[in-house]
């Protein structure tokens, strides 16, 4: 099924963008049960990376869900292609429009399923589907200087390093410094020609 853009798990779901091992969809509430597995199994993984606790319970996965109601936030699916098993999470935040076309991205790979590629060919789905379908312009990314693996991916992406933001975000009960990354529509067109 995977092959006519359906999620394997998830019949009726639509991909919105695919490459050979992993496919892109929106988050949905059917998605509760396997995101909190994930969430429990790389709650160490993200403690020192992401802000906040994970989403574990169902009240908070609620919670996370209703920023997606309005227009300034999207949640974002990385899945395998043939099995619809998820692999990793993307949200496109801060989304501005008129003359900016731009948008902040965070995103989480899973213990289960790192090291692979799986996020390196999801974000880049992400990327042209931002560039494509969203209509954007600019997609930005703040990493933690010493988050070596994330600055890795955004590179291997096509994201190049804008700067650096001093005690940019709290995470993990302080402060943190970031690297600002970024990407336009017109790096990844410079590519593809």
């Amino acid at each position: 099924m995977a092959g006519h853009g359906l999620a394997g798990r998830m019949s009726g779901v639509m991909y919105l963008a695919q490459g050979a091992r992993v496919a892109i969809r929106h988050i949905c509430h059917q998605d509760f049960e396997e995101l909190s597995a994930l969430n429990r199994e790389s709650a160490e993984l993200h403690a020192r990376w992401m802000p906040g606790t994970p989403i574990v319970t169902f009240e908070e996965f609620t919670r996370y869900m209703a920023r997606f109601d309005g227009l300034l936030h999207e949640g974002f699916l990385i899945c395998l292609r043939d099995t619809g098993a998820i692999v990793g999470r993307v949200n496109v935040n801060n989304i501005i429009r008129g003359t900016h076309q731009s948008a902040t991205i965070g995103y989480s790979a899973y213990t289960s399923t790192t090291g692979r590629g799986y996020m390196t060919d999801g974000l880049r789905l992400l990327v042209g589907h931002a560039f494509g379908a969203m209509e954007l312009h600019r997609l930005e990314a703040n990493i933690q200087p010493a988050n070596t693996s994330s600055l890795n991916l955004i590179e291997r992406v096509g994201f190049r390093r804008e700067g650096y933001s001093p005690n940019f975000q709290y995470i993990d009960g302080a402060w943190r410094d970031h690297e600002r990354w970024a990407i336009i529509a017109e790096m990844t067109r410079s590519e593809t020609v």
